[in-house]
């Protein structure tokens, strides 16, 4: 539309004595003798627009007098200077049109706080209150700021699939995909299902990672990295874990553990550093109302390096800490969230860098290190998060690489294209992945995953949109 500007522009451009036009949504309307105060939003930003309402609009009686918080409107006229405290200008309309009503008695959504709890029952509702508008456009920004880092740096982006028969974790938590009849499922010899009546001819689903496919090209073009969902068939109810959300993977070829814990700390600290100068607005917001000590806690990891310790050596500290943990801790077991916000949160109060698990509980790809006991393999742990990152050296050695499979039960038949990455021109690589929830939890300082994503996918919900 003509002369239609965004609030976000017109707060910031501020062009005084134009004719515009702006569209949005109420988000309080306050009545003064002959005239009403309508704030106005368009999502753009986290302020709103002040829209001077005259009684002499032809439907000032009619329609301005009944808008209430939610309505859809039009709004045209001047900008000018305000004279009211906490905002430069406003608008003086000369025309006024309701798109959309949003009745007081039924709809949710009124000028008070509500829960987090509550907004996640009306997902398809709550971008429209500050805060999880807020998120939405921080999430925005750190999308943004991931394809601006990699490109930046001379990484492609490969688009891996989303329906795979590969398990890169090897942990069988995996959402099938069929296309049979569930009412008349075709048998095989013995009862198993016949899969080659299946629209793939053989089993498949929903993919746990785009490691696998991003290795394949990443030993073509150097530098790859893949963004987009992932699936996990967890039963697990927590405020971290999802059953969808989004992964971002580089795969770098010739590079050593070493490249890697580089890369992931430069950009988490990019990630950051670069939210705070773009959505600062919305950063004030959560800093204010949702977590008070966020701008300290950002703020210390981008002044701090990375502490890095192995995994040995995390063990020996959680030992000599003293604390009665829920999760026994010994050399062998995989370290739980307590252990890992112990490390990051009491222990060195800063970011740490845990390397060199044991390979007994880590994935078959990873690098078998010369001590035959542990892999080549980094977890990155955050305060208030536990761990953030996950990544390692791949195993390039086609020897060791089948014997690890082997040891981990895993059908060579199905990973013969993977096994052709080794026999043929195998090089030293390496990748991390990075739970893109999680760090938009850090960023933002939302205690529960749920909120940082439009509409979450959890253990017996996937009822919203």
């Amino acid at each position: 539309m003509e002369n239609r500007l965004r609030i976000k522009t017109i707060l910031m451009e501020k062009p005084l004595g134009r004719e515009l036009c702006v569209q949005g949504w109420l988000k309080s309307k306050r009545d003064s003798k002959g005239l009403s105060f309508l704030d106005l939003t368009d999502g753009s930003t986290l302020a709103g627009l002040q829209v001077i309402a005259p009684e002499s609009l032809p439907n000032y009686a009619t329609e301005i007098t009944r808008l209430s918080t939610g309505c859809s409107v039009s709004a045209r006229g001047t900008l000018v200077a305000s004279p009211a405290k906490g905002q430069e200008v406003e608008l003086q309309s000369s025309e006024i049109t309701v798109y959309g009503w949003a009745p007081p008695e039924t709809y949710p959504l009124q000028k008070k706080r509500h829960s987090f709890e509550f907004l996640r029952s009306i997902a398809h509702l709550r971008a429209r209150t500050n805060s999880l508008g807020a998120v939405a456009r921080v999430r925005s920004r750190l999308s943004w700021a991931i394809h601006l880092f990699f490109q930046q740096r001379g990484f492609f982006q490969v688009h891996t699939p989303i329906i795979t028969t590969s398990d890169c974790e090897g942990a069988g938590e995996m959402f099938a995909v069929t296309a049979l009849d569930l009412e008349k499922i075709p048998r095989a010899g013995g009862g198993a299902v016949d899969y080659s009546q299946d629209f793939f001819g053989r089993p498949a689903s929903l993919t746990v990672s785009g490691q696998l496919e991003a290795e394949a090209y990443a030993l073509a073009l150097g530098n790859v990295y893949t963004f987009g969902p992932t699936f996990r068939a967890e039963n697990s109810n927590t405020s971290r874990h999802l059953a969808e959300f989004w992964m971002l993977e580089p795969e770098m070829a010739f590079c050593d553990l070493e490249g890697d814990m580089n890369l992931a700390e430069e950009l988490l600290k990019f990630l950051i550093s670069d939210c705070l100068e773009n959505r600062a607005e919305d950063m004030d917001l959560f800093s204010r109302f949702v977590d008070k000590d966020l701008l300290k806690r950002l703020d210390n990891v981008l002044r701090h390096d990375f502490v890095r310790i192995s995994y040995s050596e995390a063990i020996r500290q959680l030992e000599k800490s003293g604390r009665s943990f829920t999760f026994p801790i010994a050399w062998g077991v995989d370290l739980q969230s307590e252990h890992e916000r112990y490390l990051a949160e009491t222990l060195f109060g800063r970011p740490v860098i845990v390397t060199d698990y044991p390979e007994t509980i880590k994935p078959f790809y990873m690098r078998l290190n010369d001590d035959g006991k542990t892999v080549a393999a980094m977890d990155i742990l955050f305060p208030g998060i536990g761990e953030i990152i996950g990544g390692s050296q791949r195993e390039e050695r086609l020897e060791q690489l089948l014997a690890r499979m082997e040891a981990a039960h895993i059908p060579l038949e199905n990973y013969q294209w993977y096994l052709d990455l080794r026999r043929y021109g195998t090089v030293p690589h390496a990748g991390f992945g990075l739970g893109f929830e999680r760090i938009i939890q850090f960023v933002t300082g939302m205690g529960n995953i749920r909120d940082v994503i439009a509409f979450p996918r959890t253990p017996g919900s996937a009822i919203l949109a």
